[in-house]
């Protein structure tokens, strides 16, 4: 029955389709630059703006943060196709409004849950309700332990200290030219694995091993997130059922996923069961041990944590060394700083490293790792600006426009300026001046905010200090270079980012 729907469905719409594609090649060929005043997408009766939304398939966060920095309410409704809404916005009191004061009105909802759950289940990041507000609290609850803290202290010195700098010697030794994104990658993923399942995949190790599960991991994320772009679902639930093209690949790759994941959970039950006493302080132990022994439920939750601090991490900072690299001043204050801490004991080191951490936050500013999230309204609702969201509508906030609004940041947003987020006091010595999380929401806000943001800033500075302190990190490319960003579940640099590593004498 499904299988009639699906295909009724899809042969009503083929025509339209037709027509459609046809419109568009011609409309491709007239095509002019955006300017201020045409940025905002025509919409026709029926089809919307497709044209516009088939005009920008890769690019379409840029796109709509362009739109959001000329609407004067930082918000605007875009058309799909048959009188679908999607609503984009920037502004600070919309964000709070639907994170935290609506919170209950805006979930994830089922486009978004139904076109990940093949891949994240039932997991912490796609769930919503009962089952979210019971992974939250055991999670919440875990994070704020000491020892699970100690043990990611342990973990990243110990993947920081025996894995990346050998590596980093051996390229500097030898002049060769590394993909930083994914040595951050491999680096973020085996700590992540450590810390989840107890379980070190050894993916950044010299001989740069292709790990199936990594790949099969990142095939899952970035196929996942295509199905968001489909301009009409039914799409790619055809070729799901019909197992065909792309999404028999995703199929593999999650199965091959799940496969490796349940057989851990497998193995550490076990482990557990044969023990009288929890030693391991992973976070797959304290899940089984609080009595969540499900063995599907508690693999999704822990392939969520691994989407969550393998991804975001590694691109926060592979952004990060590329504006290092074109802002030496920056640079230099950040080594600066680390000499002066360079006698503290790790973790005070990195809880004092000031201008580091603001430096590290200014570049997610730009480039932040989730660059849009999207929520489902409940009911009709209007938000603080005034635009009125009717049932059923999309709902996007839009960090990455955020960043880039001369509202928030002043007429200097395009510059990467660490002082925005310091100030001296009278001795002259710097403090951290945060943003509120409905300004700045990179680690999202409200009751869903992120559990790990603090382990985030702690991995993050251990490397940033670990690298400089040893190495200068040279971009490998050529003089005019600027590097794109492609965004999938979470952002990525495009193509990688080609670096040379050299070695540097004692800090000045």
């Amino acid at each position: 029955m499904m299988f009639i729907q699906l295909l009724t469905s899809f042969l009503l719409i083929l025509p339209i389709f037709f027509l459609i594609i046809t419109r568009t090649s011609k409309s491709r060929k007239s095509s002019t630059p955006l300017s201020p005043s045409n940025v905002f997408p025509k919409s026709y009766p029926i089809i919307g703006s497709f044209f516009a939304i088939k005009s920008n398939p890769n690019n379409r966060t840029q796109w709509t943060a362009q739109i959001l920095q000329n609407s004067p309410s930082a918000t605007f409704t875009l058309h799909h196709l048959f009188g679908y809404r999607q609503i984009f916005t920037a502004n600070p009191a919309n964000v709070q409004h639907i994170l935290k004061t609506h919170f209950a009105n805006y979930p994830k909802g089922p486009f978004f849950i139904s076109s990940l759950f093949d891949f994240l289940g039932n997991g912490i990041f796609n769930a919503d309700g009962e089952s979210w507000k019971t992974q939250r609290q055991v999670s919440s609850h875990e994070f704020n332990t000491k020892s699970l803290r100690k043990f990611v202290q342990i973990v990243v010195d110990t993947e920081l200290h025996d894995r990346l700098i050998p590596i980093f010697y051996d390229a500097a030794s030898g002049k060769t030219v590394l993909d930083l994104q994914d040595i951050l990658q491999r680096f973020a993923f085996d700590n992540v694995c450590k810390i989840a399942f107890g379980y070190d995949p050894a993916c950044l190790v010299p001989s740069l091993p292709q790990e199936q599960f990594a790949e099969a991991f990142e095939y899952a994320s970035e196929m996942s997130s295509r199905r968001f772009r489909c301009l009409l679902s039914i799409v790619w639930k055809i070729k799901r059922f019909f197992n065909a093209g792309s999404e028999k690949r995703l199929k593999i790759a999650i199965t091959k996923v799940r496969d490796l994941a349940k057989k851990i959970v497998r193995e550490k039950k076990q482990e557990l069961a044969d023990k009288s006493s929890l030693e391991s302080v992973d976070l797959l132990s304290r899940f089984l041990s609080s009595g969540y022994s499900d063995e599907d439920f508690v693999t999704d939750i822990v392939i969520s944590f691994i989407l969550a601090g393998r991804d975001t991490t590694s691109a926060a900072l592979t952004w990060f060394f590329w504006l290092l690299h074109e802002h030496p001043e920056v640079e230099k204050q950040i080594l600066k700083e680390i000499k002066e801490k360079s006698d503290m004991p790790v973790f005070e080191e990195v809880k004092d490293m000031v201008y580091t951490h603001a430096s590290i936050c200014e570049s997610m500013r730009l480039y932040p790792p989730v660059p849009m999230d999207t929520k489902l309204a409940v009911k009709d609702d209007v938000l603080p600006d005034g635009t009125v969201v009717k049932k059923g509508t999309l709902v996007t906030y839009h960090p990455y426009a955020m960043g880039r609004m001369e509202k928030i940041w002043g007429s200097d947003w395009a510059e990467f300026k660490p002082e925005r987020w310091l100030e001296r006091d009278e001795a002259g010595k710097w403090s951290f001046v945060g943003r509120d999380a409905y300004t700045y929401p990179v680690f999202q806000a409200g009751p869903r905010i992120c559990l790990g943001k603090e382990m985030a800033f702690l991995q993050m500075k251990r490397v940033v200090a670990g690298v400089l302190r040893r190495f200068k990190v040279v971009p490998a490319v050529e003089d005019g270079f600027h590097p794109e960003i492609v965004v999938y579940l979470t952002s990525k640099m495009e193509s990688g980012f080609p670096v040379r590593v050299e070695e540097r004498g004692e800090l000045d």
